[in-house]
């Protein structure tokens, strides 16, 4: 019991103490309990901005997201857009190609055609020039295309019979001297493909003599022929419708053309044979202005008579000129004389009190001449 008691009395010796302590740890443990509920708020606070801003966030993350999309669409619709735009012109580019190359093809086709006919033609030509009247002929047709186109028609006639019944291919008519001149087509074709075609040596210098003895043979017979004292030049020219031919003449063989030379007949090709009928269309001409002169010279008399007449035609008018130019001296003289008296009566400052009496007697003028 005394323990009892002993410990009731501690009990309540320390009761107030107790207490004390208990308050104590009940306030300690309140504001523990509201430190943390402050925290907690805090906390809680702390993650409501971490989710308005996580919310932002994805909002700003979902609008990037959603211009990213759109830029990409129109990034895509542009491309396609290209794309099309380009596929559309390879297209339009690859229609004008093969357009253009079907052109070509055409053009390509015509020539083949072209080139066909050529072909012919040529095959034609060496049929024509295989046969010596054929020959004949195209080196007189060649020649009319020279003649006709250099010279007057009234300066040449083909295919004329002369006294000596002979035959020439054309005549070229120049007044005298020279006279007319006679133009013969020759040809020597076979000796001068012999000439071309020789093989060896031997089988060339029996063909250079053939060709020689060939032209050598014209050349007579057209001095023969178309020489003819008093009706005809005393001179004549032996067309070769090849320049080949001429040139193999003038490189290699001068003793035939020193033999022409001897003979008065010269050798022409179509462009020697152009240059010689321009030199006798230039003949002509100056012929035709000698024929003129006397008409010429009656002109320019009457030329200078209307140029007399001018003269004097020009001076009688200049005497107007001069005529006129006094009449309007003797108008500006009269005209400043006008002015003048006009001047000297505005000069005049007549009043109520003046008689006429006072007033100053005019001036002379002189007189009008």
């Amino acid at each position: 019991m005394e323990n009892l008691d002993t410990i009731m009395a501690q009990i309540d010796h320390y009761a107030p103490v107790g207490i004390a302590i208990a308050v104590l740890l009940v306030f300690i443990l309140w504001r523990r309990a509201e430190r943390s509920s402050a925290k907690a708020a805090e906390r809680m606070t702390q993650l409501g901005e971490i989710a308005e801003r996580l919310v932002a966030t994805q909002n700003e993350l979902g609008g990037r997201v959603q211009q990213t999309q759109t830029g990409l669409n129109e990034r895509l619709d542009g491309l396609n857009k290209r794309l099309g735009d380009s596929f559309a012109e390879q297209t339009e580019k690859t229609g004008e190609t093969l357009k253009d190359l079907h052109t070509r093809l055409a053009v390509i086709d015509r020539a083949q055609q072209t080139i066909t006919d050529l072909s012919q033609q040529v095959v034609g030509l060496q049929d024509i020039l295989s046969n010596k009247q054929a020959r004949g002929a195209f080196g007189e047709v060649q020649l009319q295309d020279i003649v006709t186109g250099a010279l007057p028609p009234s300066a040449f006639e083909f295919q004329v019979t002369l006294s000596n019944g002979s035959r020439v291919d054309c005549l070229l008519k120049l007044p005298n001297p020279p006279g007319v001149i006679a133009l013969d087509a020759k040809f020597p074709l076979e000796s001068y493909r012999a000439l071309r075609n020789a093989p060896d040596e031997a089988a060339l210098v029996q063909a250079r003599r053939a060709f020689s003895a060939d032209v050598i043979r014209h050349v007579r017979a057209i001095e023969e022929k178309y020489i003819i004292p008093g009706e005809t030049a005393e001179s004549a020219l032996m067309f070769l419708p090849s320049e080949a031919v001429y040139a193999e003449l003038h490189a290699n063989f001068g003793n035939v053309i020193e033999d022409s030379y001897r003979r008065r007949v010269w050798i022409v090709s179509p462009t020697t044979l152009m240059a010689t009928l321009n030199t006798v269309r230039a003949v002509l001409k100056d012929a035709r202005m000698r024929e003129q002169a006397g008409v010429i010279q009656v002109e320019v008399q009457h030329l200078l008579d209307d140029i007399e007449r001018l003269d004097k035609r020009v001076g009688r008018l200049n005497q107007h000129f001069d005529q006129t130019a006094e009449d309007i001296r003797q108008i500006r003289i009269s005209t400043d004389k006008v002015i003048k008296r006009a001047e000297r009566i505005d000069e005049i400052q007549l009043g109520e009190e003046t008689p006429a009496a006072d007033l100053p007697p005019p001036a002379p003028l002189p007189e009008d001449t």
